[in-house]
């Protein structure tokens, strides 16, 4: 697997896809990314279950037909059991569902199509699947790999010309932070990053 973490190579391969799905979403007035349309556009379909038990799991992109477990709890039975899931489809937890979770959410499937994106031409084929873990629980198999998902999930729910011109827009703002992450439909944790990593505040 290819080591690489070069920023501009991960943001244009988003760019591109922003550009081919509705080049308005670069330069057009700032506004929240569709990514669940865009997850759709790139032929990916989304579902959601129970991913674990213990909420280590929040998602999995499904590069092959797979039988995938996954956890029930009907009141009368509980445990894994496998479920059949077509190749190209990203799984969700259901708890990303409950109410001010929505950035979480946007971000994890943003996360699962940067590894269909960059990595599906090393999953394609083995078996395998690309899950992104609840940082507070988890230790990623291959940090390499989740920061080139991370980053490209970034640039496709953030793209940086649409907030800096958002930011120049509402820089006068009391919560300046606070009123991108709306605008962009992000966690104001990310919105902050970003601006910080951009230089912006």
């Amino acid at each position: 697997m290819e080591r690489i973490n070069n920023t501009a190579t991960l943001e244009a391969i988003a760019r591109n896809v922003l550009k081919s799905y509705d080049d308005t979403l670069l330069s057009g007035p700032p506004q929240a990314i569709p990514i669940e349309r865009i997850a759709q556009y790139l032929g990916l379909c989304i579902e959601y279950q129970c991913l674990r038990k213990n909420g280590v799991v929040l998602g999995e992109m499904i590069y092959n037909d797979a039988l995938v477990p996954v956890y029930f709890n009907d009141g009368t039975n509980k445990g894994y059991t496998l479920i059949s899931v077509k190749g190209g489809t990203i799984i969700l937890d259901e708890s990303l569902l409950h109410r001010g979770r929505e950035g979480r959410l946007r971000f994890t499937c943003a996360h699962e199509i940067g590894h269909w994106l960059y990595h599906k031409k090393h999953f394609v084929g083995t078996g395998q699947a690309a899950a992104l873990g609840n940082p507070k629980k988890s230790s990623e198999e291959n940090p390499y790999i989740e920061r080139q998902a991370d980053r490209i999930a970034t640039a496709l729910l953030m793209p940086a010309g649409q907030v800096k011109k958002a930011f120049h827009m509402n820089r006068d703002a009391s919560d300046p932070i606070a009123e991108l992450a709306k605008l962009f439909q992000v966690s104001k944790q990310a919105m902050g990053i970003f601006l910080r990593d951009k230089r912006l505040i």
